[in-house]
């Protein structure tokens, strides 16, 4: 809340999985870690539930340079360059609102072409 940040360790495993880094999670709070205030996370599939089951008041948000980089993976390599500029408006917004609109303004020229990247900015 102050924030302070700290360097808590490096782990380094086999294989980065969910229930690997469940496993690193639960660590975190055999030390005394009792709280986080925000995860953000690259989208590995189940680590938003590996979190809720060790820190359930914690905020999960997916880590923009992920977001982006997915949603640009999902497309044309003709429309990547117009579409980035289209993301670039929306998290540059000095406001929430000023962002939703540009959301809106994204959906309406691209929705129809990619629906699952409007719908990831939705939901993340």
């Amino acid at each position: 809340m102050k924030g302070r940040k700290e360097c808590l360790g490096i782990w380094l495993g086999q294989s980065e999985s969910a229930k690997y880094w469940l496993g690193v999670l639960n660590e975190f709070k055999n030390r005394g870690v009792n709280d986080v205030l925000i995860f953000a996370v690259d989208g590995l599939t189940g680590f938003p539930e590996a979190i809720r089951a060790v820190y359930p008041q914690a905020e999960i948000q997916r880590c923009l340079v992920h977001q982006v980089r997915n949603s640009l993976a999902q497309m044309a390599w003709k429309d990547r360059k117009e579409v980035a500029s289209s993301l670039r408006s929306i998290y540059t917004t000095p406001t929430e609102e000023a962002g939703l609109m540009a959301l809106a303004e994204f959906e309406e020229t691209w929705g129809r072409k990619y629906p699952h990247v409007v719908l990831s900015w939705k939901c993340h």
